[in-house]
């Protein structure tokens, strides 16, 4: 099964330092904080059947490619992840940035709100590397009815987040500072 760790090992930490202009410490840290609630939000939003729905759409719009083989930020859209963070987070998206920003002493605000859509893409792009592996291994597993499969799946990203990463990061949304309930309570104003 896929993990959190996967995705890690895939963002070229180095390249995204110097695109966001701070050292490759920082941007792990930033990274650390902010994927996590990011799939956490991605999570929160597939409990329902129409927020699992548009977000196994949005999966099927983003070629696995980006993520396979190691991501070039080149070809990232940062304008398309600007909208999926939007999606995700709907009205709260300024919350979710200053309470990521606030949990941690390298990545202020002004660095997650860089760092988010960046990672957006990414996700999507991982989710669906991993539904194209689900449809090549059981097609009887791809209909999921209602969405449970993009639940499943972000939850068992969320499961291993940070497991083995330093003792700064996020270890699951309960590690974030308070970030598991701000997105637990919020997280029913993301677009469905």
């Amino acid at each position: 099964m896929a993990s959190y760790d996967d995705i890690i090992a895939n963002i070229p930490i180095a390249d995204l330092a110097s695109r966001l202009g701070v050292d490759e410490a920082t941007a792990r840290a930033a990274v650390d904080q902010a994927l996590p609630a990011l799939l956490g939000g991605m999570g929160a939003n597939a409990q329902g059947a129409a927020g699992a729905a548009s977000l196994e759409r949005a999966v099927q719009h983003h070629p696995p490619q980006l993520f396979e083989g190691g991501v070039d930020l080149d070809e990232v859209d940062a304008d398309d992840g600007d909208k999926i963070v939007h999606n995700v987070f709907g009205a709260n998206t300024d919350q979710v940035v200053q309470k990521l920003g606030s949990s941690s002493e390298k990545a202020e605000p002004g660095l997650i709100q860089k760092l988010l859509p960046i990672l957006a893409p990414i996700v999507l792009s991982f989710l669906a590397s991993q539904f194209t592996k689900r449809q090549q291994g059981s097609p009887a597993d791809t209909s999921t009815g209602g969405g449970g499969g993009i639940g499943d799946l972000l939850g068992g990203l969320l499961g291993g987040a940070g497991g083995g990463s330093s003792a700064g990061s996020a270890g699951g949304l309960g590690g974030l500072g308070g970030l598991g309930d701000l997105l637990g309570g919020l997280l029913g104003g993301g677009k469905r």
